[in-house]
């Protein structure tokens, strides 16, 4: 068996980055947006387009955060039901936001199409596979809700179900169509290009001190530079670093750890989601499934892995293969790495004005790909038209999570139980 490497799967993939050197000096644009993730890159890119100068700071490298780490789902809608999210933001407010969010992988493959991102980019949707009676019963209401909205998802059971998930342990799973997957960090590192095409200022390594309101613009300082702007979009979410923005008190913070196999061949891998769907189950502590262009096996699980040693890591995803694919044998884990989530506690982003020019968004809550693409647009329009209604949801007043810290270390805690658990066998 080979050794693990401690290293992102979709940056290995991606090895031609776009490259920016640190802000020094003073610049002046009508737009600064702190960060180069989804929801940043979607911002500068779409207001660079409207002809607006734009300058976008990041405090390490492109994709280095959520954008680049995830899972690479292209899901549509949010976390939770269609039903609940109209239930949690009003009739109005939801059916908007549910609407947005449910053509958002048409979004997200679109843009892709128009600017010739190469980032293994499949629309061949997305599975959410039943691990038991009660996630039967769960994607029978999704299901539901969704067809009722004129979704294109179905229910799979029977033959037709074993045969997309490649597994007889699932007993229902919905396939949702307008959905799919591709490699994250490529994604990023293709909008980006194109921000850099058009002009956008563009710098790496520098991450943001303060925030100065000076007369009618902001002052962004780092450690060498400032930028000077009408309007700032902090789009960080949840790498929010230092203490110049209060946004982390919106959310608490979470991890997503993944392993990835060695390129698998022969007939027990391609029995594997043989129809090019990326899928997860039903478990409170998730198990994410998919493949990637290569072959690989790619599982990830909620919690973080860089705390993990490598037995406890190969020990869990030989549990999870084991349990779905036991055909393919020994298994040889190639990569590991893990990402953070921005949650709140009902499972909705929030997006906040709380100063003339100044927005964030965050609350991403694990559908960054999409999530972040549409509220970047939407920050751009917003700008363009000075108009709320650009905006999926409208802009909410500050109400901070409660002991955001000590949520986030109460989640991992339960996680890391759970997943010695399944490395026991004790649970699945």
């Amino acid at each position: 068996m080979s050794g693990l490497h401690r290293q992102c799967l979709w940056e290995y993939l991606t090895p031609e980055r776009p490259q920016a050197g640190a802000l020094e000096g003073e610049r002046t644009s009508d737009v600064c947006v702190i960060g180069a993730g989804f929801t940043g890159l979607s911002a500068a890119l779409h207001l660079l387009e409207a002809g607006y100068s734009v300058c976008l700071l990041e405090a390490h490298e492109t994709g280095h955060g959520g954008s680049g780490r995830n899972v690479g789902l292209v899901n549509a809608g949010t976390w939770i039901r269609p039903d609940d999210v109209e239930a949690a933001l009003g009739s109005t407010v939801g059916e908007r936001l549910n609407s947005v969010l449910g053509q958002a992988p048409a979004e997200v493959f679109a843009l892709i199409e128009r600017l010739g991102i190469e980032c293994q980019a499949r629309r061949d949707g997305t599975l959410h596979m039943a691990h038991n009676p009660a996630g039967v019963a769960d994607l029978q209401k999704r299901a539901s809700q969704w067809q009722r909205r004129g979704a294109r998802v179905e229910l799979l059971t029977g033959p037709r179900c074993e045969e997309y998930c490649g597994t007889d342990k699932v007993a229902a799973a919905l396939l949702d169509h307008r959905a799919g997957t591709l490699n994250p960090m490529a994604y990023a590192c293709g909008l980006a290009a194109a921000v850099q095409r058009r002009g956008g200022a563009f710098f790496h390594h520098s991450p943001v001190e303060r925030l100065e309101r000076e007369g009618g613009q902001w002052r962004v300082l780092t450690a060498k530079g400032s930028v000077r702007a009408e309007r700032v979009i902090i789009a960080s979410n949840a790498y929010t670093e230092g203490e110049w923005t209060d946004l982390k008190r919106h959310f608490f913070a979470g991890y997503y750890y993944q392993l990835a196999s060695v390129p698998l061949k022969g007939a027990a891998a391609e029995r594997i989601l043989p129809h090019g769907q990326g899928s997860w189950d039903t478990r409170t502590v998730l198990s994410s499934i998919r493949r990637d262009a290569d072959g690989r096996l790619v599982l990830g699980s909620l919690g973080n892995g860089a705390n993990k040693p490598d037995w406890f890591l190969r020990s869990w995803g030989d549990r999870i293969q084991r349990h779905y694919y036991p055909g393919l044998g020994r298994v040889d884990w190639q990569f590991a790495w893990t990402g953070r989530i921005a949650f709140t506690p009902d499972h909705l982003m929030k997006v906040f004005q709380p100063a003339p020019g100044l927005m964030a968004v965050t609350g991403f809550n694990g559908r960054g790909v999409t999530t972040g693409t549409v509220f970047g647009k939407a920050f751009a329009a917003f700008i363009q038209r000075d108009d709320p209604a650009e905006l999926p949801v409208p802009f909410q007043t500050a109400r901070p999570v409660s002991a955001p810290a000590l949520r986030g270390h109460l989640y991992e805690a339960g996680f890391s139980l759970y997943h010695a658990g399944q490395c026991l066998r004790v649970v699945l």
